[in-house]
């Protein structure tokens, strides 16, 4: 009468859902700069370079050249301008040094406002992923739900399955806390 095949789908779907919510929420907290000098934070920064938009890693190396300043040295040095702009254009708040061969980031101590507000965009992103989780249950329990309609599994079968989808997604929920929690911890103890 079960459908084994359809409900580990369905089990399959939910953890890669899962998986891939945590990644976001992970490579968003790689972006955020924390006091330290992270090449990460300019992992999204699009430059218009050879008539069209261009990650900057694709551009040139981006290096820690100590706690507080990142190097980024691009292959073509008629980019310097370019990648200058789309920095300015940003909004990371860093004025970027030009000196002919590379680009110079130097960051600046947070102040605890800005830290302060680093926070409640951490918190923000923490719960859109929760949001996105608790998405993810609601698509998995609508699933079983038709399954069960459909007599292709039992009451206890539906149940029993409801029951792992709701410890798969209390783990999640957890996981992303944790996440959020550790930013937390290092912005505010930076």
């Amino acid at each position: 009468m079960i459908d084994n095949e359809k409900v580990e789908e369905i089990f399959l779907t939910l953890e890669e859902k899962l998986e891939k919510t945590l990644n976001v929420l992970k490579d968003e907290f790689a972006s955020i700069r924390a006091g330290r000098a992270n090449p990460h934070i300019l992992d999204k920064l699009q430059v218009e370079a050879y008539g069209g938009m261009s990650p900057l890693n694709q551009l040139g190396n981006v290096s820690s050249a100590d706690a507080r300043c990142l190097v980024i040295s691009p292959w073509d040095k008629s980019l310097l301008k370019a990648i200058e702009k789309a920095i300015l254009a940003s909004n990371l708040g860093i004025n970027p040094t030009n000196d002919g061969n590379v680009i110079r980031l130097v960051f600046p101590d947070l102040t605890e406002e800005r830290r302060k507000e680093l926070v409640k965009q951490v918190r923000k992103m923490g719960e859109d992923s929760k949001v996105a989780v608790r998405n993810n249950r609601r698509d998995a329990m609508e699933a079983l739900k038709k399954m069960k309609t459909a007599k292709e599994l039992s009451e206890d079968e539906s149940k029993n399955c409801e029951q792992d989808v709701e410890k798969s997604v209390a783990e999640s929920i957890a996981q992303v806390d944790k996440i959020v929690a550790a930013k937390e911890k290092e912005l505010l103890t930076i």
